[in-house]
C-alpha cells in the first residue's frame, strides 16, 4: 500500500500533538471542557505538554489524551514550528484547520521530503509509522484518535525538555 501525502500531513501532526521519547502520554493538557465547541471563540489555550518542542499551545476539545477512550485535541503551532521523526501505538487522524502543516515520513528529518498540507487537508497516520512535522506560518491542526495518545521520538535525545 502506498503512502499519500496526506498520510505524511497526518504523521507530522501526531508528532506536534504529543511527543516524548520513551513514550508518554499527554499528562499536562488542560482539562477538556465540559461541551464541545465548534469554533475558535471560548477554546482555552494552554502550553504543550513539556514533550513537545516549546512554542506550542493545546487545546482539548472532547476526552482525555492521557485516559483510555477517544480524544479530540488541537495544536497551535507557531512559523518554524518542527516536530522531530516520533511514532504512535494507534492511528492519527489530523485536520489543518489554518496555516500551512508540513509533514513528511521517515526517521530523519528531511526539508526536502516536507508536503504542504493547507487549510481544510486530512490525514491519517499508520500505528507505529514514522513522521515528522513543520509549521509554516502561525498554523492550527486538529488530532483526534484513541487515547492515551502517546509520542515516541524515533531520537531519544529530541525528548530532552
Amino acid at each position: 500500500m502506498r503512502t499519500t501525502p496526506l498520510a505524511y500531513l497526518a504523521a507530522i501532526l501526531a508528532l506536534a500533538a504529543c511527543s516524548k521519547a520513551s513514550g508518554t502520554t499527554v499528562q499536562d493538557t488542560p482539562t477538556a471542557p465540559s461541551a464541545s465547541k465548534s469554533n475558535q471563540q471560548g477554546i482555552t489555550w494552554g502550553p504543550a505538554p513539556a514533550f513537545l518542542p516549546p512554542g506550542a499551545q493545546i487545546a482539548v476539545l472532547e476526552g482525555d489524551p492521557t485516559a483510555a477512550g477517544t480524544f479530540t485535541i488541537r495544536l497551535k503551532l507557531p512559523n518554524g514550528y518542527k516536530i522531530p521523526p516520533h511514532t504512535h501505538p494507534t492511528v492519527e487522524n489530523v485536520t489543518v484547520l489554518s496555516g500551512t502543516f508540513r509533514a513528511g515520513m521517515g526517521t530523519a528529518f528531511d526539508d526536502a521530503k516536507l508536503t504542504d498540507l493547507g487549510r481544510d487537508a486530512f490525514v491519517s497516520i499508520p500505528a507505529e509509522h514514522a513522521h515528522y512535522a513543520m509549521a509554516r506560518g502561525e498554523t492550527v491542526v486538529q488530532v483526534h484518535g484513541l487515547s492515551p495518545f502517546v509520542l515516541t521520538y524515533v531520537n531519544p535525545a529530541d525528548a530532552t525538555r
